[in-house]
């Protein structure tokens, strides 16, 4: 048998597995599925599990069973792309014909100092977990400092103003105004969200510091319980020691058809793959649809065209708390109750869609 292995659960390779199985992997090919947990995590809910507003079970879906997929809970320590074997922490190693590489990132700290001990991260679900049970334990009145004001950074502060209303919440966003690459009436909804639910936002802001129980925004110092950082991400340390061509933030430049250049058989999906888009969930379930067409093409013999269909994104969607959202669609913005409608609907549809 011929082993196609997969290196993480999350979006992209998920969507892989949709669509090679259960009966579009040829009959002499297995597919290895390997990730530290046992379970994919949808990660692009991991805000609200750290705000305390769902369940863990709401933010996982079981990897599919099929007799030609075989799921190995493990961590991924090294890939000898030469030798094409991939090495884990319990000792196995694993050869591979066709590799896909989907390991995800970690929080980028940007050389702050302090900012990789003191704050709390919904990176992982682990991870969401703890940030999850460090903000419980807060007293009333206590302040919790997030530090970015990107998706993640909105979504985490709105849930957790619902969640604790008795905590102090400060959001502090780089640019002069949230969402500062979308049109200003999504920013103005955002904002309008945020001064009404007693959010404080501080515009303009320049982490340089973080101590316990303190931050430092340019040369002040500002008291804080706990501080979460969504201050944006890298690859994952594995995907960032490749001696391979990188691209700025550490992404691994590839070839049109997702391969690393020199390497046809191994591919980067996901948030560790240099593409002209920001990371996101839709954006690697595209590169996975992507993926899996040349796949096939290889696998049949055929000639791959010169180059595959530009990835076009097709917005952002949001939430603030339960009741409330932003969207920006089609070039069309959408707030309000509609757009948080239209969230919880993309939600449904991918867990219908992933069993």
């Amino acid at each position: 048998m011929k082993k196609l292995v997969l290196l993480g659960g999350g979006y992209g390779n998920m969507r892989i597995l949709l669509r090679l199985l259960p009966n579009q992997i040829t009959d002499d090919r297995e597919i290895i599925l390997i990730d530290r947990t046992p379970f994919h995590s949808l990660k692009t809910e991991f805000y609200a599990l750290a705000a305390g507003t769902v369940p863990d079970a709401e933010v996982r879906v079981d990897f599919p069973e099929h007799e030609r997929l075989r799921t190995v809970t493990a961590e991924v320590v090294d890939i000898n792309m030469d030798e094409k074997c991939v090495y884990l922490d319990n000792g196995d190693s694993i050869r591979y014909d066709d590799l896909v590489i989907g390991l995800g990132c970690d929080d980028n700290y940007h050389d702050v100092p302090g900012a990789a001990e003191y704050t709390h991260s919904i990176q992982t679900i682990r991870k969401s977990r703890d940030t999850y049970r460090e903000v419980l334990g807060l007293s009333g009145g206590a302040t919790v400092a997030i530090v970015g004001a990107g998706l993640s950074g909105i979504e985490i502060a709105s849930e957790l103003r619902e969640s604790r209303p008795d905590l102090n919440i400060k959001l502090f966003d780089r640019g002069p105004r949230i969402l500062r690459d979308f049109p200003e009436r999504l920013s103005n909804y955002v904002q309008r969200w945020f001064d009404d639910n007693n959010v404080e936002v501080i515009s303009n802001s320049n982490i340089t510091k973080v101590e316990p129980h303190l931050l430092y925004n340019h040369e002040n110092s500002i008291p804080a319980d706990a501080v979460v950082w969504t201050a944006g991400i890298r690859p994952v340390e594995i995907v960032r020691n490749l001696d391979v061509e990188k691209a700025g933030g550490g992404r691994v430049v590839l070839t049109p058809h997702h391969n690393i250049p020199n390497y046809e058989n191994v591919y980067v999906v996901g948030d560790c793959a240099a593409l002209p888009h920001a990371p996101s969930a839709y954006l690697a379930e595209e590169q996975g649809e992507q993926i899996v067409k040349v796949l096939k093409m290889r696998w049949n013999g055929e000639t791959l065209p010169e180059k595959m269909p530009e990835i076009k994104l097709q917005g952002i969607v949001g939430s603030l708390g339960k009741k409330k959202g932003f969207a920006f669609l089609a070039d069309r913005t959408v707030t309000g109750r509609i757009a948080r409608l239209l969230k919880s609907g993309i939600l449904w549809m991918y867990k219908w869609h992933n069993g």
